[in-house]
């Protein structure tokens, strides 16, 4: 199955270089490690642009080559098989969100409310994704689904996600004194959570619209690790009986 995507153009870790010229043959300019580094990144957003296209097992070493524009034996240079090439570029795409949310939160001004700060994070994870759909697409759909290393990659991912929302809300709470003692377990639920909600808008091919998930995001943390209550404006339609 081909996913297709609503409101969203290619991100950068899937920019692969096929239809362009491949490295140089035979005795190249560059020095070794910089070619060897350019085959690396060529492969890593060649393997993300063919599993987001076609699926995980379906994909071959011969698709991901051919999209990074480098011979076969290059790519054994590098990796034993394809799982390995793709958890390596799933791994490294982790590593960009990580380092796009905690810039963002950084960045805000000395003082900016602790609520506030919540929102920049939870703005620049979702905006993360949005701008690059392809690896959302691997990340959130391929990836539970192409075996178990990947699976546990993507448990240690969502771990990560949980101990950042407690790092926040650990700092918080100095200020926040009222605001609940919570178990570890809930920061991984509100991981899961997040990662249903997103999940879900990438599978229907909708990955353009996870932005708009903030406030029900930005909502449900708050609920849980400040105790707030539901925003009215942000509740759903009135589902009762008529």
């Amino acid at each position: 199955m081909v996913h297709t995507r609503q409101g969203a153009t290619g991100g950068t870790l899937a920019g692969t270089h096929e239809g362009k010229p491949g490295l140089p043959r035979g005795r190249s300019k560059l020095p070794a490690p910089a070619v060897q580094a350019s085959q690396r990144e060529r492969l890593l957003r060649a393997v993300v642009a063919a599993v987001a296209e076609a699926d995980y097992a379906v994909v071959t070493v011969a698709d991901i080559v051919k999209r990074a524009r480098v011979s076969r034996a290059a790519f054994y240079t590098h990796f034993s098989d394809k799982e390995g090439c793709f958890l390596a570029a799933a791994r490294e795409g982790g590593q960009l969100l990580d380092s796009w949310v905690v810039g963002a939160t950084r960045a805000t001004a000395p003082g900016t409310a602790d609520e506030e700060v919540l929102r920049v994070a939870c703005r620049a994870f979702l905006a993360f994704m949005a701008s690059e759909p392809e690896f959302a697409k691997i990340f959130y759909v391929d990836m539970p689904a192409a075996g178990p290393r990947a699976v546990d990659q993507l448990s240690r991912a969502q771990r990560r996600y949980a101990d950042l929302n407690q790092a926040w809300h650990e700092r918080a709470q100095r200020r926040h004194p009222d605001w609940p003692v919570l178990p570890a377990d809930a920061y991984l639920g509100l991981a899961g959570a997040t990662a249903e909600l997103v999940r879900t808008r990438v599978d229907a091919g909708q990955t353009g619209t996870v932005p708009e998930l903030e406030d029900t995001v930005v909502a449900l943390h708050l609920a849980v690790m400040a105790a707030q209550r539901w925003p009215a404006a942000s509740r759903g339609p009135d589902r009762g009986t008529h």
